[in-house]
């Protein structure tokens, strides 16, 4: 290995050992972007088959995060507050499902009529409630949510759902460049493992929005 290569690889070491993650990022990556004057809560993909033992999307952590997001569901309802539900569903062909098919074959799970396409009950959209249907990560791709959410009035949007590092992770990407200020409910998002549920939300936090637990966001919006 060349001597400045070598220099460079003891550098990042040395790095590493010396900060711990929060302070490598402290007075780079922690800006927050706060609530603005009107917010809606959207439910990313709170499906059956992510909550169901055997099924080849099951993620124990989004049990948890559905029920962690029934009492945020309930106060955004009593509040009058904008309840926007996503779902990922396909044409029975599966020809709108392009290239993430092919990369995620296990995704075509998401019909009509399999029930592990259909909503965990304990957050199941009411007749009043919009949703929107999308073939994508990003809840905002190729979708009326940008549309919809401005009509509405509607600044900032409150996160919660799954996968963590997929659905979750690219909706707040695509609110923030929506103009949208993003708010993710933590406690309240699931993915397959605890690593990359923790990695992404850290990366969320320091780049696209604030990452709060429930309870915070409940206290700021409805206390």
């Amino acid at each position: 290995m060349p001597k400045d290569d070598l220099a460079q690889d003891d550098l990042t070491k040395d790095d590493l050992t010396q900060d711990d993650l929060g302070n490598n990022y402290a007075g780079v990556w922690d800006g927050k972007v706060g609530f603005g004057n009107k917010a809606a809560l959207v439910l990313i993909d709170f499906l059956q088959g992510y909550v169901t033992e055997g099924s080849p999307l099951y993620a124990p952590m989004v049990k948890t995060a559905v029920a962690n997001t029934v009492p945020l569901l309930e106060q955004a309802r009593a509040n009058g507050m904008d309840v926007i539900h996503t779902r990922i569903l396909y044409h029975p062909g599966f020809a709108d499902g392009g290239i993430w098919l092919q990369k995620a074959p296990v995704m075509k799970a998401m019909v009509e009529g399999n029930p592990y396409a259909e909503f965990c009950p304990q957050v199941t959209p009411l007749d009043s409630e919009v949703v929107v249907v999308k073939q994508y990560a990003s809840s905002f791709f190729g979708t009326s949510l940008a549309a919809t959410l401005t009509a509405r009035g509607v600044d900032t949007v409150v996160l919660v759902g799954c996968s963590t590092s997929g659905c979750v992770r690219a909706t707040a990407l695509d609110a923030l460049q929506h103009g949208f200020r993003t708010i993710v409910a933590g406690d309240c998002c699931g993915d397959r493992h605890q690593a990359p549920h923790d990695a992404n939300l850290f990366d969320i936090n320091s780049k696209y929005g604030d990452v709060m637990p429930s309870g915070e966001i409940i206290k700021a919006l409805f206390k």
